[in-house]
């Protein structure tokens, strides 16, 4: 009797392992491949980018309704013209490298009163710079770095590609803990914990670095198209640096390349990027 209860859980387990790789048939037959502008690194997306694009509008507008939004300022309104000059850089690109998958911008630009030295871009073109950064945006350069950079992880859909990694990491987590057969809520969460370690450490992290410093060169792509000056682009991490004081996370365990091989990236690419944003800059 006990033999026939273990062959039934090991078949509803093997079932269920079935259903989770068909799962993820679907999800890798839906899904796009192509590549970024001008990096050409491959990537794959496995969200449909409007359902993307619609999720971030929800969160931009809920999120700017509990936000202090400071307006007619000098730093809000260089934060709304150098945005829409690099915007239009942005959607030169999309149209000179046909980029699959891409649907229309729809920018809005706004400085938030929040001591949070940050910035970002939704998928979908909603920017936000908060006012903690902008002791550091002093120069048009310095904040065309910033905006450049946060364009550029829209332009090239990390925020897709990122979350379509953790559903995979998900999906092969679950199904490496029905093979291995796992039992009891202890085992579980132990696998749980040195599996979403592993993965973070060596795909996940990883990942994020190569998404971080991808920004940065296209970024310094953008602003150059855009007329502002890349090989001034280090100076904002500089300026960073000094005000960490030594605070870096360790490289491994870091989403973001550290402050020096920021600096030093940013350097010996500006010229690259001075030269390609040519093609950018007149595209009718």
């Amino acid at each position: 009797m006990q033999h026939k209860i273990e062959n039934k859980i090991k078949s509803v387990g093997f079932r269920r392992i079935q259903m989770l790789l068909l799962c993820l048939c679907i999800l890798f037959l839906s899904s796009t491949c192509d590549k970024v502008p001008y990096t050409g690194r491959n990537r794959l997306t496995l969200l449909s980018e409007t359902t993307l694009v619609d999720m971030a509008a929800k969160e931009y507008k809920a999120m700017i309704a509990q936000s202090k939004v400071v307006k007619g300022t000098s730093d809000a309104r260089r934060v709304e013209e150098i945005g829409k000059k690099l915007a239009s850089v942005v959607e030169r690109m999309q149209k000179h490298h046909r980029t699959t998958g891409s649907i229309p911008f729809a920018w809005e630009f706004t400085l938030v009163n929040d001591p949070q030295v940050n910035a970002w871009c939704m998928p979908g073109g909603k920017v936000c710079f908060f006012t903690g950064i902008m002791p550091f945006c002093q120069t048009d350069d310095a904040l065309a770095t910033v905006m450049g950079h946060e364009m550029a992880h829209a332009l090239a859909r990390h925020g897709n590609e990122r979350m379509s990694q953790s559903m995979i990491a998900q999906a092969g987590g679950l199904i490496t803990a029905l093979v291995l057969d796992l039992e009891g809520p202890e085992q579980r969460e132990l696998f749980g914990q040195a599996f979403g370690l592993a993965v973070n450490l060596g795909a996940l992290l990883p990942f994020s670095r190569s998404h971080e410093s991808e920004a940065d060169r296209l970024g310094q792509i953008i602003m150059a198209a855009g007329g502002y000056d890349p090989s001034k682009s280090y100076l904002l991490w500089e300026n960073m640096a000094k005000e960490s004081k030594g605070t870096n996370v360790p490289l491994m365990l870091s989403s973001h390349p550290s402050h020096q091989q920021r600096m030093d990236d940013l350097k010996s690419h500006a010229p690259i990027a001075r030269r390609i944003a040519h093609q950018y800059q007149s595209i009718p």
